[in-house]
């Protein structure tokens, strides 16, 4: 009672909630975990987060960082501790368009970096389908990833600086929007990714990009998944590197989009591999009009499909012709996580795969769960273009062994083929025994060493990442 007095007196009564009040910050997304915290504080600057996390060290009180709680691996689970929610660090500091770098707390939503950004005509990279509730450090400390990774990488590529607080309260400054610094260990990517293992995040420096004078997007169906990496090789070259995203939705997640989602029903008769594809220009001849009233870029997709076509690899093709229909067609593949995760039991994975490799891990992992459960059911959909697939199974039985060896069996495959257990969604606790399995042993002692010398009482959302 006393740390929660002195917590009081810090940030005042209406930011440090208890009992009943914190409920709302009891549960994960998902749903799968459920906690009681401590109490659930709220600091408005990053000197507050400092006096909380040195009144914490002294007592010995582990302290779990939250953001848009969106994750779905059990990141956020905070028994008996202080959470620590970053949402009133929500200003952005600067947007500078000169040197294309953002400066931006870690409650920022993603939404927001969207608007500033193109309020100075320029574009953040980073975009997935909880973008506006997930916050610039919840992303950073995930490394979250989205459909534009094949343009723009990773949220740990948009970083160019961080403002940290460490375990002990001092602030770790390396706030530069320098694109090239080459004085020593390289801090800033420690924190990127360590799910607030290591520190917490404040503030980050982002790097923007010029906004796309114009975008070609549209719905491919096609018969098989290597024709669709073929084509996605192909419409790199003709755009010259311009593809941002190459989504992979198969028939049985159009089935059950359209069952769940009735006005997102694919427009043609879904084909064993649909793919969402985008493409983006910011050159003036790409958007320049041609005769017929359509961009130039447009103009050079269409051509390659036609050869497709001709070739028998493309059996269907429907183009946006207007925001309206970018937006209804991105709105199907972003509402994956509502129709994937709205039916129990369910494993849900996120692995990654060489692009080589994806087309054969699917009819592996389909032999693999009909010999664990054969009444089981899988749904997929993907990231094409960076190899990332959330393979999803819906076992017949809600039992804790059966779901772990369907886990297990999405990791041993996904390691064996060259593969990762993890791409985008970070370890949290869902996949602690995983990282024991599959990740290398000195790998594992090197993070450890790298904990105990950040952390050696353990208090930053202890229990996560390493086994």
């Amino acid at each position: 009672m006393n740390l929660l007095a002195e917590l009081t007196t810090i940030l005042g009564a209406t930011n440090v909630l208890t009992g009943t009040d914190a409920e709302g910050f009891g549960r994960e997304w998902t749903g799968k975990y459920h906690w009681q915290p401590r109490a659930v504080l709220r600091p408005a600057n990053t000197g507050e987060v400092a006096a909380v996390l040195r009144l914490a060290s002294a007592a010995g009180v582990a302290v779990v960082p939250v953001g848009g709680n969106t994750g779905l691996n059990g990141g956020t689970f905070a028994q008996n501790a202080l959470m620590l929610s970053l949402e009133r660090l929500n200003r952005i500091r600067e947007v500078n368009a000169a040197t294309r770098t953002l400066v931006a707390e870690a409650g920022v939503v993603l939404d927001r970096l969207h608007e500033a950004a193109a309020g100075a005509g320029l574009t953040f990279g980073l975009t997935f389908g909880a973008r506006g509730s997930a916050q610039v450090g919840g992303f950073l400390s995930t490394n979250a990833g989205g459909s534009n990774v094949l343009r723009h990488g990773n949220a740990r590529a948009l970083c160019l600086g961080l403002e940290v607080v460490l375990a002990d309260g001092r602030v770790l400054n390396t706030m530069s929007a320098l694109y090239k610094d080459n004085t020593g260990y390289d801090l800033r990517d420690l924190f990127i990714g360590a799910e607030g293992t290591l520190g917490i995040i404040t503030a980050a420096v982002l790097r923007l990009a010029p906004a796309p004078r114009v975008h070609v997007t549209g719905l491919l169906g096609m018969d098989n998944l290597p024709d669709a990496l073929a084509l996605l090789h192909r419409l790199q070259e003709t755009t010259g590197g311009a593809v941002e995203a190459y989504e992979y939705m198969p028939q049985g997640y159009m089935v059950r989009l359209a069952a769940c989602r009735p006005e997102l029903a694919c427009p043609f008769a879904p084909c064993a591999t649909n793919i969402l594809f985008e493409v983006a220009s910011t050159r003036p001849d790409d958007a320049a009009a041609s005769p017929l009233g359509e961009p130039a870029l447009a103009q050079a997709v269409q051509a390659l499909f036609a050869e497709a076509f001709e070739a028998g690899t493309v059996r269907e093709a429907v183009l946006a012709v207007s925001h309206a229909q970018r937006r209804k067609l991105w709105s199907m593949r972003e509402a994956a996580a509502e129709i994937t995760l709205n039916r129990a039991p369910l494993v849900d994975t996120d692995i990654a795969l060489p692009l080589d490799q994806v087309a054969g891990f699917l009819p592996r992992m389909a032999a693999r769960l009909a010999a664990l459960d054969a009444g089981a059911e899988e749904m997929v959909v993907a990231h094409l273009g960076d190899g990332n697939i959330h393979y999803t199974a819906y076992p017949t039985r809600d039992e804790a062994a059966l779901s772990e060896a369907i886990r297990a069996a999405v990791a041993e495959e996904a390691v064996g083929m060259g593969g990762t257990f993890s791409a985008e969604h970070g370890v949290g606790l869902s996949k602690r025994a995983t990282m024991a399995a599959h990740k290398d042993p000195v790998a594992l002692a090197t993070m450890r060493a790298i904990k105990a010398a950040l952390d050696p009482a353990g208090i930053l959302n202890p229990g996560k990442v390493l086994p």
